[in-house]
C-alpha cells in the first residue's frame, strides 16, 4: 500500500475513534466568531492528526482547520490539508453526519485522499492514478445523464448567511433536479458524488481542507471537478462544481445564467 495512504488511513481511524467516543458526551463548544463554532473534539482530533503526520513525514507541510497551519506550505513539495472534524455543527448538535478528512498535495496537486465517517465506519480512499475506493471496494460516479434525473448537494457557510448568493443557486437547482441535499459536510458530499449517491455537488467558500481529499476521490471515481465557470479547480478556490461528468456542462450553463441574473440585479439596484 502507498505509504502516504497507509499513514493517512491510520491517522483517520485514530481520530475517528476519538470523535466516535466523544459523540454522545456533552460537548464543550466555543465560537470562532458570532456563529462559527468549534468543539474541544476538533482541537483534540487535529492535535492527534498533526502529531501523527509530523512524526511520519517531518519534511511535509500541514494546513489544518483549527490553526496548525504550516508556514512553509506554499513552498513545500508535499502538503497535507487536514480537516479534523468536517461537520462540526452537526457533531455539536448530535446529527450523525461528520468526517475526518486528509488530503495530500504534491506541488499543489492532490495525490492521496482518506475520508472517514466515524459512525458508519465508511472509509473513502484514493491515490492518484489508482482509482477510488469505499472500504477497499472500487467505486464509480453515477451514470445519470440529465440534471432533471439527478440528486445533487450543496452547503452554506455559517458566516454571512444573509449575504449568501448560494440561495439563488439552491433555488434554481432544486427546481431543475430531483432535489438538493444540504448535509453539512463537504468532504462527505464529495465522497457521495464519488460513489454515485449524489450526481453533483457545488459550494462557495470552501477551504482547502474541505475539498483536497474529496476532489481526488471524485476524479479517481471517474467524475469531473472544476469551478462553476469550468476552469480547473484548486483546493481553496472560491467555488467548486463536482459531478459525475455527465451533468457537468448542464450545471455550468445554468450556473452562468444564475450569475448573470445576480449581476444584472446588482447593477439595477
Amino acid at each position: 500500500m502507498n505509504r502516504f495512504l497507509e499513514v493517512a488511513i491510520d491517522a483517520a481511524r485514530e481520530a475517528g475513534a476519538l470523535l466516535r467516543a466523544d459523540f454522545n458526551r456533552p460537548k464543550k463548544i466555543s465560537y470562532k466568531d458570532e456563529v462559527d463554532i468549534v468543539t474541544e473534539s476538533d482541537h483534540r482530533s487535529e492535535a492527534l492528526l498533526v502529531a501523527r503526520l509530523r512524526s511520519c513525514f517531518p519534511d511535509h507541510a500541514i494546513v489544518a482547520e483549527e490553526g496548525s497551519n504550516g508556514a512553509a506550505a506554499a513552498s513545500a513539495k508535499y502538503c497535507w490539508h487536514v480537516d479534523p472534524l468536517d461537520g462540526t455543527t452537526n457533531f455539536a448538535h448530535g446529527y450523525p453526519c461528520f468526517a475526518v478528512s486528509l488530503g495530500l498535495l504534491e506541488q499543489g496537486q492532490p495525490i492521496v485522499a482518506a475520508v472517514l465517517n466515524p459512525l458508519s465506519e465508511e472509509l473513502f480512499t484514493a491515490v492518484r492514478g489508482q482509482g477510488a475506493y469505499l472500504n477497499q471496494k472500487r467505486i464509480h460516479v453515477s451514470p445519470i445523464e440529465k440534471l432533471a434525473h439527478s440528486l445533487v448537494a450543496t452547503g452554506f457557510p455559517t458566516r454571512q448567511l444573509e449575504e449568501s448568493r448560494n440561495i439563488n443557486y439552491y433555488w434554481e437547482f432544486t427546481l431543475r433536479s430531483h432535489g438538493v441535499r444540504r448535509d453539512g459536510s463537504a468532504a462527505l458530499d464529495l465522497c457521495s458524488v464519488a460513489c454515485g449517491r449524489f450526481d453533483a455537488f457545488w459550494e462557495f467558500g470552501l477551504k482547502s481542507w474541505d475539498s483536497a481529499a474529496g476532489m481526488l476521490l471524485v476524479t479517481e471515481a471517474g467524475g469531473t471537478v472544476t469551478d462553476l465557470s469550468g476552469r480547473p479547480y484548486h483546493p481553496g478556490d472560491c467555488d467548486i462544481l463536482a459531478s459525475n461528468g455527465h451533468v457537468h456542462a448542464e450545471m455550468q450553463q445554468i450556473a452562468a445564467q444564475i450569475a448573470e441574473r445576480i449581476s444584472a440585479s446588482k447593477s439595477s439596484s
